[in-house]
């Protein structure tokens, strides 16, 4: 049985994908000209993971100036200025949806799923959870994943965690200069070019003044 077959076994409820099936399409598409494998080797030597949750760093010191991180600006980016950071640590739930004004690249350090939702099938600054899909990445697998998908921090498949790394434009989820608006799309603007909703039982970011904009099913990817 493959690690896909076990997870959609084991979560009959969410419907799970490759990144390979069709279904991904709408979302992003799977970049198969570019070897991930020294970006990988780089993060699994530079990181330490943590004892609980998950951390993010927009821009990762170990691989700023390296050739995969000048990649993100000259290709990935189309020679705009662009940050490669990284997402690790352990996380099993939903939780939450955000979304840029640009696209953003995952690597795969580790295997990993993604849940994704299209902002065209929001209402409003509400999203019903039944419309989630979630999608598997192999280790090595690099995606861009489109501004139009709703996408959160990765789960992980495997009691070792998570590791992915994150190309975005340069500034992307930095500290805001000013103070948003509370009302209209300027209420979900949480970080620099990162704008959230979170399922309405997620007290961790209801309490950060996030946005309850999820109802239905808080998925629990178990694996």
């Amino acid at each position: 049985m493959t690690l896909l077959e076990r997870l959609q076994n084991l979560n009959p409820e969410l419907k799970l994908y490759s990144v390979r099936d069709a279904a991904f399409k709408k979302y992003g598409r799977l970049i198969e000209d570019y070897d991930s494998a020294a970006l990988c080797k780089a993060c699994r030597e530079a990181l330490t993971m943590p004892k609980s949750g998950s951390v993010y760093f927009p821009a990762l010191d170990a691989l700023t100036g390296t050739a995969d991180d000048l990649l993100m600006t000259r290709r990935f980016f189309g020679q705009t200025p662009a940050q490669t950071g990284v997402c690790y640590g352990y996380n099993s739930l939903f939780n939450a949806l955000e979304y840029h004004r640009s696209s953003e690249i995952n690597v795969a350090v580790t295997p990993l799923v993604l849940m994704l939702g299209d902002m065209r099938d929001m209402n409003g600054y509400d999203y019903d959870s039944g419309r989630v899909e979630a999608f598997l990445l192999e280790e090595g697998d690099t995606v861009e994943v489109y501004a139009t998908s709703l996408h959160y921090c990765p789960c992980q498949v495997s009691d070792e965690g998570f590791i992915s790394v994150v190309g975005l434009p340069r500034g992307t989820n930095t500290d805001l200069t000013e103070k948003p608006a509370a009302e209209g799309e300027d209420r979900l603007l949480f970080a620099a070019n990162k704008w959230i909703v979170c399922h309405e039982d997620c007290r961790e970011l209801t309490g950060q003044g996030v946005y309850p904009g999820i109802h239905g099913l808080n998925y629990e990817l178990k694996y």
